[in-house]
């Protein structure tokens, strides 16, 4: 894992989040792309060139709060773009290649309900890449236990699992297992796949409705600092991901979340 692109908002948690991603780099050497998006109307008679304003405001932003950090001798790029978030992203990963994109939780929302904001949903929704989600106020400690879960354990594309190994090996964390098996569940999703079955530490099987009430029932059991799903049809967040917002009505977990490409 080289490469943590880092999308930063205009509310109070950029600073949090971005000294989380700066702290989870330090510790596995990885560098940093601060990404800031942004717009521009044009407007007709005009002889000033708005794109280039505000595109000096936006570095003028990236680099105040780069000021406002312990960057921890990391290495951190800006980027700043003007457009769309999810297709600038699309575009970095093509440049450089994205290992992981870390990001608040509630993005750019100032609606205390919301737990995942707009630009974290639509990147979640419409993007392969992986994703690590900051509670509002949560301070980087290293991740020593993760709790890994879902309704199947066929994994059909095992790079996907990539940024969990990775952090398993690099912190010498312990993962346990949910594995909830639900009304619909075949005893093929009682297998775990050989590469999540060489992860775990432990594993615990519960029956309920659906993974996510099963997630909802056991996590407080668990003493982790990392929860990790998969994102898939018939994955953790299967009617959630349809949207771009998740209300904490809806979802909440106050440690990190880690999103993975199940299928």
């Amino acid at each position: 894992m080289h490469h943590i692109l880092v999308p930063i908002g205009s509310t109070e948690s950029a600073r949090n989040t971005l000294q989380f991603a700066i702290d989870f780099a330090a510790e596995i050497q990885a560098k940093i792309f601060v990404f800031r998006a942004y717009s521009s109307f044009s407007k007709a008679g005009t002889m000033i060139n708005i794109d280039s304003i505000i595109e000096r405001e936006t570095n003028l932003y990236i680099k105040t709060l780069l000021n406002t950090v312990d960057t921890k001798d990391v290495e951190i790029k800006m980027i700043s773009a003007k457009g769309n978030v999810v297709e600038s992203v699309l575009s970095i990963d093509e440049e450089i290649g994205i290992d992981l994109i870390i990001l608040g939780a509630k993005s750019n929302s100032i609606r205390q309900e919301i737990f995942l904001g707009k630009t974290a949903g639509s990147l979640v929704k419409r993007t392969e890449l992986p994703m690590l989600t900051v509670p509002d106020g949560y301070k980087f400690v290293p991740i020593k236990s993760i709790l890994m879960a879902f309704k199947s354990g066929i994994v059909k594309k095992r790079a996907s699992l990539k940024p969990l190994q990775f952090i398993v090996e690099n912190f010498k964390a312990k993962v346990d297992i949910l594995l909830v098996k639900t009304p619909n569940y075949t005893e093929e999703d009682m297998q775990l796949d050989k590469a999540v079955d060489k992860l775990k530490s432990s594993l615990t099987i519960t029956e309920n409705a659906t993974t996510f009430q099963g997630v909802l029932e056991h996590i407080n059991s668990f003493n982790s600092g990392l929860l990790c799903v998969f994102r898939r049809k018939r994955g953790f967040f299967m009617k959630l991901w349809e949207k771009s917002t998740i209300l904490k009505s809806e979802f909440y977990t106050n440690v990190p979340l880690l999103i993975i490409k199940g299928k």
